[in-house]
């Protein structure tokens, strides 16, 4: 294979991305997805960054945050993080991404705590806009690497909601719209598979199987009746990512 794993997620990640979609971009992975996207099958989407920038292409230069200068330069609106919040809570941002700790079942994300809370074995970053982003975008895209301990039948701490409980239970808690969509790992795509909410294999990356990744998740993952493997990066999607990410800075 002439691509990295990171390349496969970036890749991966990219194609949740529709034409003219409004994208709250987050950060790592997604930054270079959002790019990829735009310059191959998305070539009107838009993407929000949570520090107040909003993009209508990409940057020239290769981001290692969002608040990078590069991503100022030409940007169509800086502004502030409460404005583009506000556009999420208007329900005006298509598809969201975030990252965390740990995921289960139901697409809950843990950012917060390992253990109780109350007095944790790990104490990690939190939150930042990730509640928001789960919350309120139409869709939402979590991106993290395949490994039992991450992937989870239940995660210590809800720090941004999937489908919660299952079935009805997000929307019973007020969380009118959204929802997972997609995890996005080193070895697969996994989807909710029905109105349960639970997350079943989709697909399995070039180089992996259905079998190591059942090994590597924590709950018992049923297939999707169409998963197969996932599409191997084209040329075309390749080469923007290397446009994009020219120091290789993302996709080592």
């Amino acid at each position: 294979m002439d691509w990295s794993p990171q390349e496969m997620m970036i890749v991966a990640a990219a194609r949740e991305i529709a034409d003219g979609d409004v994208v709250f971009v987050g950060m790592r992975l997604p930054i270079v997805a959002y790019g990829v996207a735009r310059l191959t099958h998305a070539p009107n989407a838009v993407g929000l960054f949570e520090c107040g920038i909003v993009r209508a292409e990409p940057a020239a230069a290769t981001l290692h945050t969002m608040g990078d200068p590069a991503n100022q330069l030409g940007a169509a609106w800086c502004t502030g993080t409460c404005n583009l919040l506000g556009m999420m809570q208007a329900g005006r941002v298509d598809v969201g991404f975030i990252g965390g700790a740990e995921i289960d079942r139901f697409g809950n994300i843990n950012s917060s705590y390992i253990g109780d809370f109350r007095a944790p074995a790990v104490k990690l970053p939190g939150s930042g806009g990730a509640a928001d982003i789960a919350a309120q975008s139409r869709r939402l895209v979590a991106i993290m690497n395949h490994e039992k301990r991450r992937l989870v039948p239940r995660v210590d701490y809800v720090t941004s909601p999937g489908w919660l409980s299952g079935g009805a239970s997000r929307r019973a808690a007020g969380l009118a719209r959204g929802g997972p969509a997609a995890v996005i790992t080193d070895l697969a795509v996994l989807r909710p598979a029905d109105a349960e909410g639970a997350l079943c294999l989709a697909s399995w990356h070039p180089g992996a199987t259905p079998e190591i990744v059942r090994e590597r998740t924590g709950w018992p993952l049923r297939p999707l009746p169409d998963a197969g493997e996932t599409p191997p990066p084209t040329a075309a999607e390749l080469d923007a990512l290397r446009r994009i990410d020219k120091e290789g800075f993302w996709r080592r």
